[in-house]
């Protein structure tokens, strides 16, 4: 064993990163696969950026063989293999997450460095220091969305700069790059008033950036993080032995013993019979986070303090326990809310950072009267926007206090500097400006609500606040069985994986009871249904499903027994395809109306998706005719003067939403070829009304139609009175007279152009 002593060196990140990119460093492949989220990713690069210390890691020398069988780290495949000269013991999610991370090559997640000096969006910075910000990404027509966050101009607005341009690397002609793009806005034009002075204060801007960014990446080149050694003579059952010995994590003293100590010391009064009085009262409330954290966190907004660690550290203790009862009061009154929302524990819950904000709210809430249905309603305004936008994302704690401090505002109707009141736009998480809400095609992409994630799991929350009645049993889910419910897969996740589909989504997941989970196996929805449908009224079983929002029609399509491999994936696919489209309208209805504060019905929503009424249907139809004649003028029209309209003529912008459409189209539809959309008609079926109008009233196509619609403006009109109609219905709007009146003289019109 003295053989086998380890040495404790120093490594900068920067010699790290080397050795990860040219495959010095491998992984045993015993060790796991990168297990940390975002947000550990995100406080780990914190720890960097602020350069604070940090754990240390451990190495096994590599002789002339290596002593297991090993793998590059992820992402980190050597262009040209070098020798392996080290095996990465422990410290590997650390070491991934870096190189990932400073090469954003993340596929869902963007990565950013925050500079509270550069931001020029919010009127409430993200931060008052340097931070880390991940920004999730989706698809959406064939691009990554939000756009903003490959666009340096509109990241730098936000003050954000993306982490690989700190990677340890020669790249300052990328990062002037970047800051070029980011800034060209900015130059004067010498035609301008005080053009000079203005071009200084843009160059010395620049300068400002370069110097912060270059200032920072020399903190990431040089922060250490060490190491220990072990030789290469290690036996290998050695080597595993100290690997499993660093990896038994002990408890560490948290931030409540200290000020547990802290209260019984100065204040004579125990803190710990404080909150089993509380348990005692309120039982429900343990059953949403650690007691601890929600009397802290709290008790810190209760005084205008952060409810993070610098804030509980900071609070008065002597007015936490003065302020005993307030606090109790508060917290049972937001157990109680929650539950009325359908949130009923922690396992389900979407994001613990409402809870001490809407414990703190109800100290200026009083619990009954007019003042106090307004309170609650803006409450659930402001819970289920949390859950909707990306507020909580990153950097929960500082948006939490933002958004309580204008709540309050809200609440007591106080006045800014200018006399105004305070209104909901100036709480910043229902400013839809500054987070506007997730979008249908965002929901498609969301992940399986059983793992940790903020819209997967508000998604299974309407289910819940709606019912979420079990398939079979009929009960309702409640505080009592949801533990004993199961996450199950609505298209059964067998059927999908035969058809190579990731049938984990949020959209394709409910809440029932384990028995009913275990008798629907693998069968198909029709089969299962029609087995309900034997010995339960139809109503009945409809009106189970209906809870967790489960359109029931395009479920049915089923009949997969019998076909051809092929004939049937592709039925799967499709109708997995017209499942997940109906079933996102209907939670995105539902969404809509709970950020508004309303309340939801499901029969409301479904019902209201089923049918429109007669003349509206008809008005729509008739829209969609006008729409073919459309298609079909513009293709006779155009091709009449071009072999190549699509390139000639189409705006880029609409180009490349066609072709992402139609990339989409075939990833959906996998048994179609891209080599049927390659004409000019088949390609304007992917074409909006908008983008008629623009493509017909564009400069060099204008006199290709100006005999049929005679006035540019007249047509601008008809088609956005076209379009109007046509949104309203939709999205199910209110329709005033008004409208349905200049949609119908917009029909009448085109239908006796185009005629």
């Amino acid at each position: 064993m003295g053989s086998t002593s380890s040495n404790a060196q120093n490594r900068e990140l920067a010699d790290w990163y080397r050795k990860i990119k040219n495959g010095n460093i491998k992984l045993p492949r015993f060790q796991r696969m990168e297990a940390w989220d975002r947000g550990r990713i995100e406080s780990y690069l914190e720890t960097i950026v602020q350069n604070l210390p940090i754990g240390i890691t451990l190495i096994l020398n590599v002789g002339s063989q290596e002593k297991f069988i090993s793998r590059y780290i992820s992402t980190a495949e050597p262009e040209t293999e070098d020798k392996v000269t080290e095996h990465l013991l422990d410290g590997q999610q650390r070491l991934t997450s870096f190189w990932r991370a400073l090469n954003n090559n993340y596929e869902s997640e963007t990565y950013f460095v925050y500079f509270p000096e550069f931001e020029d969006y919010d009127d409430y910075p993200y931060n008052d220091e340097i931070t880390i910000f991940c920004r999730t990404r989706y698809l959406k027509k064939g691009q990554k969305y939000p756009l903003w966050a490959d666009s340096p101009k509109q990241s730098l607005k936000r003050g954000f700069v993306p982490t690989h341009l700190f990677r340890p690397e020669e790249i300052q002609s990328e990062i002037d790059s970047w800051i070029d793009e980011a800034t060209k806005h900015l130059e004067p034009k010498d035609s301008e008033p005080d053009a000079l002075s203005k071009f200084k204060k843009y160059t010395k801007f620049q300068k400002d950036l370069t110097l912060r960014i270059n200032k920072l990446r020399e903190t990431i080149a040089h922060f250490n993080l060490p190491y220990l050694s072990l030789p290469e003579s290690t036996p290998k059952d050695i080597a595993l032995q100290v690997f499993i010995n660093m990896n038994t994590n002990s408890k560490p003293l948290s931030i409540y013993d200290i000020i547990v100590a802290e209260v019984e010391s100065e204040m004579k009064s125990s803190l710990h019979d404080l909150q089993a009085n509380l348990d005692i009262k309120h039982p429900k409330l343990k059953d949403y986070f650690e007691l601890e954290f929600l009397i802290l966190a709290t008790s810190a907004l209760l005084q205008d303090k952060l409810p993070n660690h610098r804030g509980m550290a900071e609070m008065d203790k002597s007015i936490l326990v003065s302020n005993w009862d307030t606090l109790e009061n508060c917290l049972g009154r937001m157990a109680e809310f929650m539950e009325s929302q359908g949130i009923y524990d922690k396992a389900r819950l979407p994001t613990n950072a409402v809870l001490s904000v809407i414990s703190a709210a109800f100290s200026q809430i009083p619990e009954s009267g007019d003042l106090a249905g307004k309170g609650e309603i803006l409450l659930k305004k402001y819970l289920w926007s949390s859950f909707f936008t990306n507020r909580y994302e990153n950097s929960a704690a500082s948006r939490a206090f933002q958004d309580f401090i204008n709540l309050k505002r809200v609440l007591n109707d106080k006045l800014k500097e200018n006399s105004e009141p305070y209104t909901e736009k100036d709480i910043p998480v229902l400013n839809r400006k500054l987070y506007p809400l997730v979008e249908k095609e965002e929901l498609w992409t969301i992940d399986w609500p059983k793992r940790v994630n903020i819209r997967a799991r508000a998604i299974l929350a309407i289910s819940t606040y709606l019912g979420g009645y079990d398939f079979a049993d009929g009960k309702p889910v409640s505080r009592k069985n949801i533990k004993k419910r199961e996450y199950h897969h609505i298209f059964p996740d067998a059927l999908l994986s035969e058809a190579e589909i990731d049938g984990d989504v949020a959209l394709n997941c409910a809440l029932i009871t384990g028995k009913t989970n275990r008798n629907i196996g693998r069968k198909d929805p029709l089969k299962y249904l029609s087995e309900r449908y034997d010995w339960a009224e139809r109503e009945i079983v409809h009106s189970r499903l209906s809870s967790h929002l489960i359109p029931i029609e395009e479920l049915a399509n089923g009949g997969y027994e019998g076909l051809e491999k092929e004939e049937r994936l592709s039925k799967i696919y499709e109708d997995y395809e017209s499942f997940l489209e109906k079933r996102a309208d209907y939670v995105m209805s539902a969404i809509e109306a709970l950020v508004s504060g309303k309340q939801i019905y499901a029969d409301a929503i479904i019902k209201d998706d089923f049918k429109l009424p007669p003349a509206l249907e008809n008005l729509n139809k008739e829209i969609e005719q006008i729409e073919i004649s459309i298609r079909d003028l513009v293709n006779e029209r155009l091709l009449a003067v071009s072999d190549n309209p699509f390139y000639q003529f189409v705006p880029e912008r609409t180009r490349q939403s066609a072709e992402g459409k139609i990339n989409s189209h075939i990833k959906k539809f996998p048994g179609e070829s891209l080599n049927n959309y390659q004409s000019f008609r088949k390609k304007l079926n992917f074409f909006t009304l908008g983008e008629f109008k623009d493509l017909i009233i564009k400069k060099d196509c204008w006199s290709q139609f100006e005999d049929t619609f005679k006035s540019k403006p007249n047509l601008e009109n008809r088609f956005n009175q076209l379009f109007t109609l046509r949104n309203q219905i939709a999205h199910n709007n209110d329709l005033n007279d008004i409208l349905v009146k200049d949609g119908e003289a917009a029909i009448m019109w085109f239908k006796s152009i185009l005629n």
